[in-house]
């Protein structure tokens, strides 16, 4: 038999790095020398599984995943809708839930039933264009920001503002709401479209053992 190939998983660093390997821990998959805090390593290997992992920024990971420097990726389905990279989006692992809304004060709410023309401060411009432009048809400013995004409608650079809510608490605060949501999210795993060709096997018995244990989990 012919020696078999790594598989590279690039993990969306932090919160979600952490709920994946839980999660691979269901079904066999370990990686300890991850799990020290020390570490300055950037590869760890679980030479048994022949498997690679490393982290990375989540607007990374489907980068690394379309030019094949990973297999596969775990990362946030907002990140994947961003990115808009050619990999297949093959698993909704079920965590990481949140909602892609369009939030802003009250009064906002009139300025998008009757298709104002509005600024929209955003760090998802590419989300907020097809939401406006094509699911919504109104023609809207995009602004990018990279930083507090609840900040631009209380300053008055934006009307409103497209951005990830999760429990809604940092809005409330600042006097904003949710207006209208633009889609769910969730942690997603991607997939190279070579690799998908060329590990089929291997890669759909993941996918099969990560939905025993989501579909248990759920």
């Amino acid at each position: 038999m012919d020696e078999q190939r790594y598989l590279t998983f690039a993990l969306g660093k932090g919160r979600l790095a952490k709920q994946t390997l839980r999660t691979f821990e269901k079904i066999g998959i370990t990686c300890e020398e991850m799990k020290d805090p020390d570490t300055r390593k950037l590869i760890f290997v679980n030479e048994d599984l022949k498997l690679r992992f490393f982290l990375a920024k989540g607007p990374d990971v489907p980068t690394y995943v379309e030019y094949g420097a990973a297999d596969i990726g775990i990362v946030g389905e907002d990140t994947i809708l961003e990115e808009a990279r050619n990999i297949y989006e093959v698993l909704d692992l079920g965590f990481g839930k949140c909602r892609m809304c369009v939030c802003g004060p009250r009064e906002s709410k009139e300025l998008l039933e009757h298709q104002e023309l509005i600024r929209v401060a955003t760090k998802y411009p590419r989300i907020a264009k097809n939401y406006f432009y094509n699911q919504k048809h109104q023609t809207v400013e995009i602004i990018k920001l990279n930083g507090s995004i609840e900040l631009a409608p209380i300053v008055g650079l934006s009307e409103v503002i497209v951005d990830i809510v999760e429990t809604g608490s940092t809005l409330r605060e600042n006097g904003l709401e949710v207006l209208e949501e633009v889609c769910p999210l969730s942690a997603r795993m991607v997939v190279n479209q070579v690799s998908m060709k060329m590990e089929y096997e291997r890669i759909t018995q993941l996918i099969t053992d990560l939905k025993s244990v989501l579909s248990i989990s759920e």
